[in-house]
This record gives structure tokens, C-alpha cells and sequence, in this order.
């Protein structure tokens, strides 16, 4: 195929799939309310609900997974420098970034068990 057919493709459907994926989530979102007013909820308890889902740590999880991302992604790329194997990136990024989400799993749980015993 040719690369200019192919690069004509890539922006739609980039803008494709974004549409789909902003549909979707109203459409859920939407959906989720509905039901919760269908059970008979009072706007206040559909306040108190949506709230309660809130994670107060999501920016601190966000953080320290993108650092070890990013480390993840340095620590490859240098091993992929010094021994010449293509397989080190892929490796390092998935196994330090899974690193990152358990340690921010367990960091945000040590803020939550904090805030409770307040």
C-alpha cells in the first residue's frame, strides 16, 4: 500500500476513534445516572454517590506511575545501548511500570489508612 494513502488514514482515524471514546463515555455516563434515578435517588444521594467515587489520590497515583515510567523507559534504553538486544524496552518499561502501580497502590492505601484514623 502506498504511504501516502496510509498517511492520509492515520489523522481520521485518530479522530475517529477520540469520537468513539467521547461518545461512549457520556453515553455511559448518562446511563449510569439514569439508573441511579430509576432506583428513586434524591439529587442530594446522587451527589453523595458520585462523590464518594472520587479517589483523593489520583494525581499522586498518576505521578508515581509516570515516574517509573519514565524510568522504566531509561533504564531500557540504556541496556538496549550497552548489550544491543532490541527486547530490553519493552521488558523493562512493562516490569517498572507494574512496579510503579503497586507502589502507588500501596502508598495511596498508607494516605487512606491516615485519614481514617483521624
Amino acid at each position: 500500500m502506498n504511504p501516502g494513502v496510509i498517511g492520509v488514514f492515520i489523522p481520521i482515524i485518530l479522530f475517529l476513534i477520540t469520537g468513539l471514546v467521547l461518545v461512549a463515555y457520556y453515553y455511559f455516563r448518562f446511563r449510569e445516572r439514569q439508573m441511579l434515578i430509576e432506583k428513586g435517588l434524591d439529587a442530594e444521594s446522587i451527589k453523595q454517590f458520585f462523590e464518594s467515587k472520587k479517589d483523593p489520590h489520583r494525581l499522586l497515583k498518576a505521578g508515581i506511575i509516570c515516574i517509573f515510567f519514565g524510568i522504566g523507559l531509561g533504564v531500557g534504553l540504556m541496556l538496549q545501548d550497552y548489550l544491543s538486544r532490541d527486547y530490553y524496552v519493552p521488558f523493562s518499561l512493562f516490569t517498572i511500570t507494574g512496579i510503579g502501580f503497586v507502589v502507588a497502590n500501596l502508598i495511596a492505601k498508607k494516605y487512606d489508612s491516615k485519614e481514617t484514623t483521624k
